[in-house]
């Protein structure tokens, strides 16, 4: 003679409130968003201004010199359509020029969402919220670089 379990009701989940959008302060007068790529670091601060884009106290066309990297830190203030919504200031160190600017693009795209969540689903869907993390592969003993070797000889 078997006995039947209790049937278990599952409540219908209830949808989760979305995280409210940061609002700026006299004490907290940025939205914040840090980026990293292979070894760069970028700290970037953004504010509701006319889209001013300054990068170590210098303008982005005077920082970036190649058009690819202009472009690409542009990119999440035009996925959002926020261009001229937003002042934008970096900090940004270590690395080279395009990991550099993958680090912007990263530390903006996280300072947006930290401004307005709505922006979130765009910049995901333009894989800008994802961090790229390829790094430089360490050199090994007994070899000239991290995979490279030393040529054979037979005889």
């Amino acid at each position: 003679m078997m006995t039947e379990a209790p049937s278990m009701t599952v409540a219908p989940a209830e949808p989760q409130p979305a995280r409210p959008s940061r609002m700026l302060t006299p004490q907290r007068p940025f939205h914040w968003g840090t980026g990293r790529r292979k070894s760069s670091v970028a700290r970037v601060r953004i504010k509701p201004g006319t889209g001013k884009f300054l990068i170590n106290d210098r303008e982005v066309d005077d920082f970036f010199r190649l058009p690819k990297d202009r472009n690409a830190v542009r990119n999440p203030l035009q996925v959002v359509e926020a261009a001229s919504s937003f002042d934008v200031f970096v900090n940004v160190h270590g690395g080279g020029i395009s990991g550099q600017a993958g680090a912007v693009v990263l530390g903006l795209s996280r300072a947006l969402i930290e401004a307005d969540v709505a922006y979130e689903s765009k910049l995901k869907g333009q894989d800008l919220l994802t961090r790229d993390s390829r790094e430089v592969e360490r050199k090994k003993y007994g070899r000239s670089g991290a995979r490279k070797r030393f040529q054979f000889s037979k005889r």
